[in-house]
């Protein structure tokens, strides 16, 4: 039996060449709290549906890879307490053993690929964890980025990050890096990470065209679409950049790392900013979404 199994709408979509748009699930299990948690993930397929494109949120349940949940898996999903957060080293594990995750950029990617969804939609990518000289901490999205030709659309990587260095890791494995609608490279929350980025898209109809024409030349790997955040819902670098240095600082303390180190920072961000920093991850997850849509309909055009 097929490991995977896509639902009847995704099924439908990718059998008749429509749009169709990935989306990850650990925002869901790991993101937020419930119920926001489905509130925003439903928001999110809304806006890909609202944007002419179908959503497929993907997941691992009891060892099956579902690409696409109907509403009453979302929904069991977003109140679960105990579920794996999956990426490349652990997923098949976890199918193998029937249990439960959520599936992060590269895990989602991977589960894309498989279906043949070439577009997906995420909030921020991982990337190079500050001090990561000493440590080694490199998130295996960037890996990911290089292997698997799906195009991610992310606010750029999370600002947690160091972001110079996920750059240069990003341009090493020759990932192309395309802000959208600007010349700055988008650091997530903030609209401006003081990088200029490599490469500038102005269209989902030129992103669409690159993506086909590097699976043309026979190159591995995928694209980064930087897509800033919407104005009005940014906190600028200046606001964050304190915040990010209490938690990181509080981190180090409790001796928070691995996996539990992003999560960790983003709760405490959360808390430090007020909340506004949630505020804006939902904005930017929105407008990700929207420009996830418009691509997929490019490509799939282009397919026609």
């Amino acid at each position: 039996m097929s490991p995977i199994k896509c639902s009847h709408a995704v099924a439908e979509a990718l059998a008749e060449h429509r749009p169709v748009v990935a989306l990850e699930s650990t925002i869901v299990t790991h993101g937020m709290p419930w119920p926001q948690n489905l509130e925003v993930a439903r928001r999110v397929e809304a806006t890909v549906r609202d944007n002419g494109a179908v959503p497929a949120t993907i997941a691992v349940i009891e060892g099956t890879l579902y690409v696409g949940l109907e509403d009453v898996q979302l929904e069991a999903l977003a109140q679960s307490k105990k579920v794996a957060k999956l990426s490349r080293a652990d997923m098949a594990v976890c199918m193998a053993r029937g249990g439960t995750g959520a599936t992060t950029v590269a895990a989602t990617m991977i589960a894309a690929q498989l279906a043949g969804i070439e577009v997906f939609a995420t909030g921020g990518i991982g990337g190079v964890h500050r001090g990561a000289e000493t440590t080694f901490d490199i998130s295996a999205d960037l890996q990911e980025l290089a292997e698997t030709r799906v195009t991610v659309v992310a606010a750029g990587a999370k600002a947690i990050l160091d972001l110079p260095k996920t750059l240069e890791r990003l341009e090493t494995l020759g990932v192309p890096v395309m802000a959208y609608g600007q010349d700055q490279l988008p650091a997530f929350w903030s609209r401006e990470a003081g990088l200029r980025a490599p490469l500038r898209a102005d269209s989902p109809a030129e992103i669409a065209a690159a993506h086909r024409m590097r699976a043309r030349l026979g190159l591995p790997g995928g694209q980064l679409i930087a897509n800033p955040i919407p104005a009005e819902a940014e906190i600028p670098r200046e606001t964050l950049a304190p915040i990010i240095a209490e938690a990181t600082r509080d981190a180090e303390t409790h001796g928070i790392a691995g996996k539990d180190l992003t999560p960790y920072l983003l709760q405490r961000i959360y808390e430090l900013s007020g909340g506004r920093s949630l505020e804006a991850n939902i904005a930017l997850v929105l407008n990700n979404a929207r420009l996830a849509a418009g691509i997929a309909q490019e490509l799939s055009a282009l397919a026609a």
